[in-house]
């Protein structure tokens, strides 16, 4: 760092009163393997290199099963960590029963009383300024954290979480699948709604979510806040990217991804391995279902599971595809692409919250139709397809740095407080 940007960054920090800042998260955010975890690392860093006092506490459920030991820099030995493992699976019974409950099964399984102990514990030792909920599965613990702590409480929403439910019970054919996703939406909206006034501030990615919960009557501050990430981990290298070639990455445990290249490589299957689009397709990301190998075809189609290093991955493949169908917030890997200058073929929802323009910086497709044109244009004109990746970086730039972000969301606790 320069003399100059090292002198502005110190005048930076002595603009903030120091805060005690308790994250609490329903996973542990090492590694960032998944969008809410590269969400919640930035945030924890940048807070840190603000000079803040941070501490995380984070459920590890069976189904992620988070490593702390893998993070590769020394930002646990800059914070308060403590981690609880908790088994979020559900029965074939307990899921019966769930059909005749009001509840959500889906946000309760999150909730442990001896976890709660160990929070109240936490909030004895020490007099947070701020806890912030990563999400809606870690609100169960809101009322004893109000009880015992005069912190501000704010919930950042990853997602509008019964929209998520929503969104894919539109996209079933089956009446029963169709019935039971609409139920589990009505459970998780009357949840959610409860939750939106009874913390402190709420902070949203996308202005979408924003204008969302204002229309349920939300009357505590919404602030939008969009993802950022550390640009000095994103250098694209031109020589070791293949084209053509197009790609998926991202957490197939994530219904809406899973939904989203099952759509796409069902309607482009025949395209890629015998019709007109000659280009190999790459799909990688976290807990890949084992039935995904049947897709795959020698020397056209590969399944590859997690990789080892993303950024290897994305930077050595040309064309980013993201079928998203449903979901909501905003998509991390879009960003992610954005900052490594892929040409990123992306249905609107998939773009939701980026300020984006359609042909320049990105390219919107919303049916077969549209993404077949898209693709078609893209493996058979490298030089457009540079130039799309060149000004999404720039977009990237100019609203996703996180430092710049992390600086934003400071601003905001203080003024709370």
């Amino acid at each position: 760092m320069s003399k100059t940007a090292h002198d502005s960054f110190i005048a930076i920090k002595k603009q903030f009163t120091l805060m005690k800042i308790l994250i609490l998260t329903h996973r542990v955010p090492f590694p960032k393997n998944g969008g809410y975890a590269i969400v919640v690392y930035n945030t924890i860093k940048g807070l840190v290199a603000l000079g803040h006092k941070v501490s995380l506490v984070a459920l590890n459920a069976k189904k992620y099963n988070g490593n702390p030991h893998e993070v590769t820099d020394d930002l646990l030995t800059k914070i308060n960590y403590t981690t609880y493992n908790i088994d979020i699976s559900i029965s074939m019974l307990d899921g019966l029963i769930n059909l005749f409950s009001k509840k959500s099964n889906d946000i309760d399984r999150y909730y442990d009383a001896e976890f709660e102990k160990l929070l109240v514990r936490e909030l004895r030792q020490t007099a947070y300024d701020i806890v912030q909920f990563e999400g809606l599965f870690v609100t169960p613990y809101l009322a004893a954290i109000r009880k015992h702590s005069r912190a501000k409480m704010i919930y950042r929403s990853h997602n509008i979480e019964h929209q998520v439910w929503q969104r894919l019970a539109q996209q079933k054919s089956d009446l029963f699948k169709k019935w039971y996703l609409r139920m589990l939406a009505r459970r998780v909206k009357d949840y959610e709604l409860q939750q939106l006034n009874k913390v402190d501030a709420i902070a949203v990615f996308t202005a979408e979510d924003k204008n969302t919960m204002l229309s349920y009557g939300t009357t505590i501050p919404v602030e939008i806040f969009p993802v950022g990430i550390d640009l000095t981990q994103y250098r694209p290298d031109f020589e070791k990217t293949e084209f053509p070639s197009l790609f998926f990455l991202g957490s197939l445990d994530w219904l809406p991804n899973r939904e989203g290249i099952e759509w796409f490589i069902d309607n482009f299957h025949k395209d890629l391995t015998d019709g007109d689009l000659r280009v190999k397709f790459y799909v990688a990301g976290h807990n890949i279902p084992d039935r995904f190998d049947d897709y795959e075809v020698m020397g056209k189609i590969f399944i590859q599971g997690e990789v080892d290093d993303a950024y290897e991955f994305v930077n050595s493949k040309a064309i980013m595809i993201v079928p998203l169908l449903s979901g909501g917030g905003m998509r991390v890997k879009i960003v992610e692409g954005m900052a490594m200058q892929k040409c990123i073929i992306s249905t609107s929802i998939g773009a939701e919250g980026i300020n984006f323009e359609n042909g320049t910086n990105i390219i919107i497709a919303n049916n077969q139709e549209e993404f077949y044109d898209a693709i078609e244009r893209c493996i058979t004109d490298e030089e457009y397809c540079r130039t799309v990746g060149i000004n999404a970086r720039k977009l990237v730039e100019q609203q996703h740095d996180v430092n710049a972000v992390t600086h934003d969301l400071a601003q905001f606790y203080e003024k709370l407080c």
